[in-house]
């Protein structure tokens, strides 16, 4: 039986690559090329961190990420402009059908499982229009372990108050879905880019294209 549902955020529930609309005010014409080389290296960074054991919060390495793109580029931000743009990861876009599949989890904890540091995704939850859907939200900066290290898993499950197999971890990101797998969660694949499964020994137990088909889990 299904007790918490834990949702990763970014690029699951909320568009990462909305923060292009903010890009492509200030340099026109690059704002798509440079949200997704923002994104692609906010991965690398974090990934790499992990393995060398040298923890950064991930606000830090998303702004890094940033100032790479935008060189990468050829353009060269204020500091006012950087925080504007770093400002627009406190207001990604909602997917579509989040708010109202959200709203038919009932009877179920509702959790929000990051690698966002904390001044990032509470105030992203917050300001949007799930929050009253949400009944946690946790941070990997709480253990300064990034997923998908099973130690991150192990992270939010202590603070669920329930065992691995009452747990049903969604993810649009293949590498979040495996760690996931891998540490004995339930699990959904929601593969909104129709994405190829990845070549390895663990699977996610079920894979949608977005998170309505969640629901046949409850």
């Amino acid at each position: 039986m299904i007790k918490a549902l834990v949702f990763d955020a970014y690029g699951t529930l909320y568009d990462v690559y909305s923060v292009k609309t903010a890009c492509e005010k200030l340099f026109p014409k690059k704002g798509e090329s440079i949200s997704i080389l923002w994104r692609k290296k906010q991965l690398e960074y974090f990934f790499q961190r992990q393995l060398m054991g040298r923890y950064r919060p991930f606000d830090e390495l998303t702004e890094d990420a940033l100032v790479f793109a935008c060189k990468a580029e050829g353009v060269k931000p204020s500091q006012k402009e950087i925080k504007g743009l770093m400002d627009a990861y406190l207001d990604l876009e909602l997917f579509e059908e989040v708010e109202a599949v959200l709203a038919e989890c009932k009877g179920v904890q509702r959790v929000i499982f990051s690698n966002g540091s904390p001044n990032m995704i509470h105030p992203l939850v917050s300001g949007s229009r799930i929050e009253p859907h949400i009944d946690k939200v946790i941070s990997a900066d709480g253990i300064k372990q990034y997923k998908p290290a099973a130690p991150a898993y192990a992270y939010a499950l202590d603070q669920l108050g329930v065992t691995r197999d009452e747990v049903l971890f969604m993810s649009s990101n293949s590498w979040d879905i495996m760690g996931a797998a891998s540490f004995g969660f339930h699990t959904a694949w929601i593969n909104r880019a129709r994405s190829q499964p990845d070549n390895l020994d663990i699977q996610p137990e079920k894979a949608y294209t977005d998170l309505k088909g969640i629901l046949e889990w409850l």
